[in-house]
Order: C-alpha cells, then sequence, then structure tokens
C-alpha cells in the first residue's frame, strides 16, 4: 500500500505540462466517448423529428451507424499516419476540431443522407483522438508511470457515456449535438500549451528515418502478429458493449420481459462500470508490474460475467441494471488494451498503431453482431449470443499470450 501511495505522489509531482497533457487527452476523449453514445441514445427521437417512419427507421440506424464506424475505421489510419508524419499534437487537435464541426452540422440535417454524411465525418475525427492522446502521454511520462495517465485518460474518457445519457434526457436531440460540439471547440483553447512527445521531435529531425509507413507494420511475419494480436485482444469489449449492451432489450424480451429495457441506461451503466474497471485494472497493472496479467485476469473475469448473463434469465428490470454495470467492469481493460498495442511499436509508427488498433477494434462490432444475427435465426438469442461471446474471448486469450509483457518497456527506439 505504501508503494502505491509513493507512486501516486510521483505522479502527481510530474511537471504541469505533463498533467496539461493528461488533462487535454481526458477531456478529448470525454467528448469522443459522448459523440459517440449520443447517436444511440437520441437517435430514435431525432429520426422521428426529421418525418422517417418505423420501417425507415429500422434500416436507417443500422446504416448510419455503419457510416460513423466506416468514418471511424479510416480516420483511425489516416489520423494515425499525420501522428508519426506531423507530430501527436497536430493529429489530436485536428481530430477535436473536424468532430466537433460535425457535430454541430448534424444538428441541422433533415435527411438520411446529410445525417449519414455528418456521422461519417464525426466518426473520421472522433478516430484521432485516443490513439494521439495515449502516443502522447506514454512517450511524455516515466516509463514505469504511464499506464497511470492511460488510465486516467480511459477512466475520465468513459464517463462521457454518462454525460451523453444525461444530455439525450435533458436536451433535444439538436442541443446534444450542438453541446458535443461546443465542448470539443473549447478544448481547442488548451492547443497553445500543450507540448509535443520529445521522442517524436527526436525522430523527426532525422531525414533517414521512415514515419508513418502503415505497411512497415507487415515487413515480416512476427511484425504482422504482433498487430493483429493486439487487435484480436480488443475484441470481447465491443463484443459486450455491441451484443449484450446495445441488445439488452431483445435480451429481455426472450427472457418474458414485459417492459422494454431501456438501452441508453444499459448503455450509461455500462460505461460508468467500463470507468470503474479502468481504474481498477491501472492500479492492479502498476501492483503486478504487469500488462498482459491484468489484462488475462479481466478476460476470466468476462467469460463468468458472460456466461452468467445468459444462463440466469431474470424478468427482473434492475437485474439488467446491476448487469450492465457488470459487464461495464469486466471490459474494464480497455486503456490497458491500448496502451499496450502502443508500446508493441518503435516511435516512428507508433501513432499509426495507437489510432489503428482501437478503431479496428471498435469497426470489429459490425461483423460481431453480423455473425450473432445470423447464428440467432438458426440458434436463437441466448446460445449464439453465448457461443460469439465465448469465442471472442478464448480468441483474445490466445493472441494474449503470443505477446511480449510492455510495462516498463523503453519506448525510445524506431522500427
Amino acid at each position: 500500500m505504501n508503494l502505491s501511495i509513493r507512486k501516486f505522489q510521483l505522479f502527481m509531482s510530474q511537471d504541469k505540462k505533463i498533467k496539461l497533457l493528461i488533462l487535454v487527452a481526458s477531456l478529448g476523449y470525454f467528448v469522443d466517448i459522448f459523440d459517440l453514445v449520443l447517436f444511440n441514445v437520441v437517435k430514435l427521437e431525432s429520426f422521428k423529428d426529421i418525418g422517417l417512419t418505423e420501417l425507415q427507421i429500422k434500416v436507417a440506424e443500422i446504416d448510419i451507424f455503419n457510416y460513423q464506424m466506416t468514418g471511424m475505421l479510416l480516420g483511425g489510419l489516416l489520423w494515425g499516419i499525420l501522428g508519426d508524419k506531423v507530430g501527436r499534437v497536430s493529429a489530436l487537435f485536428g481530430s477535436i476540431l473536424l468532430y466537433s464541426v460535425a457535430n454541430i452540422a448534424n444538428a441541422f440535417v433533415h435527411s438520411t443522407e446529410w445525417y449519414s454524411i455528418w456521422r461519417f465525418v464525426a466518426g473520421f475525427g472522433l478516430a484521432g483522438e485516443l490513439g494521439a492522446g495515449i502516443t502522447l502521454v506514454s512517450e511524455s511520462m516515466k516509463r514505469e508511470e504511464r499506464g497511470i495517465g492511460t488510465l486516467i485518460i480511459v477512466s475520465v474518457g468513459a464517463l462521457g457515456a454518462v454525460g451523453a445519457s444525461l444530455a439525450g434526457t435533458y436536451l433535444t436531440w439538436k442541443g446534444a449535438y450542438i453541446l458535443g460540439g461546443i465542448m470539443g471547440l473549447a478544448l481547442l483553447l488548451l492547443r497553445f500549451g500543450t507540448m509535443e512527445s520529445l521522442m517524436f521531435k527526436k525522430i523527426n529531425q532525422k531525414e533517414n528515418i521512415s514515419r508513418g509507413n502503415f505497411f512497415m507494420i507487415f515487413r515480416s511475419l512476427k511484425s504482422s502478429w504482433k498487430y493483429i494480436a493486439c487487435i484480436l485482444i480488443g475484441l470481447p469489449i465491443w463484443y459486450s458493449i455491441g451484443v449484450m449492451i446495445n441488445l439488452s432489450n431483445r435480451y429481455g424480451a426472450s427472457f418474458g420481459m414485459t417492459d422494454k429495457i431501456n438501452v441508453g441506461k444499459s448503455v450509461m451503466f455500462c460505461y460508468i462500470g467500463l470507468s470503474v474497471g479502468d481504474l481498477l485494472s491501472g492500479y492492479l497493472s502498476q501492483l503486478l508490474k504487469s500488462r498482459k496479467k491484468v489484462i488475462g485476469i479481466y478476460l476470466i473475469v468476462l467469460l463468468a460475467v458472460t456466461i452468467f448473463y445468459h444462463l440466469n434469465k431474470s424478468t427482473n428490470p434492475v437485474y439488467y441494471t446491476w448487469m450492465s454495470l457488470a459487464i461495464g467492469m469486466g471490459s474494464g481493460y480497455w486503456a490497458l488494451f491500448a496502451i499496450n498495442a502502443a508500446e508493441q511499436f518503435g516511435t516512428n509508427i507508433r501513432s499509426t498503431v495507437a489510432n489503428t488498433v482501437p478503431n479496428f477494434v471498435r469497426f470489429s462490432v459490425v461483423p460481431i453482431t453480423l455473425s450473432f444475427g445470423y447464428l440467432s435465426e438458426k440458434w436463437g438469442l441466448l446460445s449464439s449470443g453465448l457461443f460469439v461471446g465465448i469465442i471472442c474471448i478464448l480468441i483474445a486469450f490466445v493472441s494474449l499470450l503470443t505477446l511480449k509483457e510492455t510495462f516498463s518497456k523503453d519506448l525510445d527506439y524506431v522500427e
């Protein structure tokens, strides 16, 4: 305990500029999650307001969500490359500016075509924030303490889901989108006090080093697998959110509930659990001096929660609130997953990896939900949900075993 207190005191004595980096990255990720969750919170109200029928709504909610996720997939690649070529700070604030403008514009759409366009642009912008923030903080802090910075970023960011749920409850859908945009634009004021990574500055002065080359990741079988394994570790998190949480109303109906589950409430409690889980996983990582051990523990916990969720057929609405919290806590290794990916590769492609890996994982919700949908028609909802969940967790666990520990790894090197 004394060791943990001493580490926390060392962290609090960090240079003010590093604290500012953590603050900017944390608030940026807060707005990121706010926007990502907000669509699910306000989509029905907004669709009805622009005049869609019930049938059109069923089509639009899937199509527009896929536009947003496609934007994130493409944006992750571009912002990652830009972060390695022009700097982490430029990529960070560029992404914040883009999704802030898209959010405000989203409040004034009157058709599904424009709704889709601005969700794509917002997703494209959102894709750059987390990777740039984590890369910047991990390269600027001491190797034994950089995990603390990352867990603060992700824990604060996860609370953006709570903010989105509250905004959707107390504001109109237009007001909620505008609020998200204004919060992002306000962050731009902190741009002038934010310093660039010294590691990036060092390699930026050398002309013979290739930076931001995405294909360098695949220069060998070993490097290719390492990158793929980093992605596969995150699959259970987005299985949990995409299936068990976003489809919680369908689970309730299959268990015989007469009242519909409030999916927005499920999402909110899931992200509260995610925030708590990330704080706890960060603490355990510092205590055990390991990323791999803690991620492994969380995968086992999430496996147990997934099995319990599918086998304990309850019709009590309160049960789903507590289960949403438990699913979020079991998925609370997102911070470790993100920093683990950043720590696996050299400075010249670290931003590319740190931006693309989380966004490939986010995009994985599309094939995961499609697989679940296909199997549910043959096996039923519960059997298919449990099967897909177990497969995602087993794939993540096997992938984790193949990666090297990075807790105290020196990041000042190039590929």
